[in-house]
């Protein structure tokens, strides 16, 4: 198949801007994939269509203030350090990328803080805007990544960008008098669950269940497990090539336990449903399993793209965020949905006003 096969326009208006006030608030479409029948409930409704045995996969990766602001020697212009992954903790290496990237050469430093306590020194060049840093600091190492993070904010998408009147924010207040917009995004963009550190980006899907959703899947005999898929930014650039059989995405390090491999195995000798939440879930049982279908035990990295025609062998359901036209995320649902299905769905979805995007809602793919 082709990009531009999957091709859409979504209105400015139903791309997401906030999080429901209540995680399981959103709408959620509910798409049959073997009969393409739709139905139009929300994310509160789950548990009905689960019941004993059933697995539900979760990702419990969690965010870290990736989104730094820093000045850089001499002209002090302003730059954006966005941290990707910690690549030698005793000497405080790190891949990142800067924005605007033309500004950073090696041998540059980042002035991170007026008091210069943590000062970044690009050391090397990876891709057009990816740079290696090593940070100098007199700070511990115990201590300095928790430094770091305390200047860092959550890494939202670029497309959130919120009005910041006076009396945009009363309103957004007067809706979530619970929930200041100011601390907002550090409560709603991580999971309840989110345990171990290290994604840049949140696991979206997750982002709909509360201790409430959960505790029902609970009551129904639904046995929820864990993995944890680090997303990096990989998940969201742009494929650039129409042939997706040409198109290289970038890797991501995951983690399945015993625990989830015997859960899997037993839900499929009793032919109940194992219910991927996300694509990164999907993507990490998909990279183990293979062909087979046999998950296993794992600690590694992947860099699967899956697109459709493809053939998954570990979950029959699938709960995910809506998304972006032509995205790697949007391939992997239509592979798993059908083609025809899920862009009928997506259209569906838009002239109903559903949202888009990581605050957005839901859909639910069952057969």
């Amino acid at each position: 198949m082709k990009l531009n096969q999957f091709k859409f326009k979504i209105p400015d208006e139903q791309i997401a801007q906030y999080p429901t006030r209540y995680r399981e608030d959103a709408r959620m479409l509910v798409l049959h994939r073997k009969t393409g029948d739709i139905e139009h409930r929300y994310v509160r409704d789950l548990a009905e269509y689960f019941d004993e045995g059933d697995v539900m996969v979760f990702n419990d990766t969690k965010v870290f203030p990736a989104r730094l602001h820093a000045q850089k020697e001499k002209t002090l212009a302003n730059i954006e350090v966005f941290l990707l992954r910690e690549l030698n903790h005793e000497l405080r290496y790190w891949d990142v990328l800067v924005d605007p990237a033309r500004k950073i050469r090696i041998g540059n430093k980042l002035f991170l803080d007026e008091d210069l306590t943590i000062v970044g020194e690009v050391i090397d060049n990876t891709t057009s805007r990816g740079r290696t840093v090593r940070f100098l600091t007199d700070y511990d190492n115990s201590i300095f990544v928790s430094k770091l993070y305390a200047m860092g904010e959550m890494p939202l998408p670029k497309y959130i960008h919120r009005p910041l009147r006076e009396e945009d924010v009363a309103k957004y207040e007067q809706e979530f008098p619970d929930c200041p917009v100011a601390e907002m995004d550090e409560e709603r963009y991580q999971s309840i669950f989110a345990k171990h550190i290290g994604a840049v980006a949140v696991p979206a899907s997750c982002l709909h269940f509360s201790k409430q959703l959960l505790k029902r899947l609970e009551i129904n005999g639904v046995n929820q497990q864990f993995l944890t898929s680090h997303v990096g930014l990989g998940n969201f650039k742009a494929i650039e090539v129409d042939d997706l059989s040409k198109h290289k995405e970038d890797s991501e390090q995951f983690f399945i336990s015993q625990g989830l491999v015997d859960a899997v195995d037993a839900a499929h000798a009793g032919e109940k449903r194992v219910c991927a939440v996300g694509t990164e879930v999907m993507r990490a049982m998909e990279h183990v399993a293979g062909t087979t279908g046999q998950l296993k035990e794992f600690s590694g990295w992947t860099n699967k793209f899956i697109f459709p025609p493809y053939d998954f062998t570990v979950a029959n359901t699938f709960f995910v965020n809506l998304y972006g036209s032509q995205s790697s995320q949007l391939l992997m649902v239509a592979a798993f949905g059908g083609y025809e299905n899920v862009m009928a769905a997506y259209k569906v979805a838009i002239n109903e006003g559903y949202r888009f995007g990581d605050y957005g809602d839901a859909m639910l793919i069952i057969d």
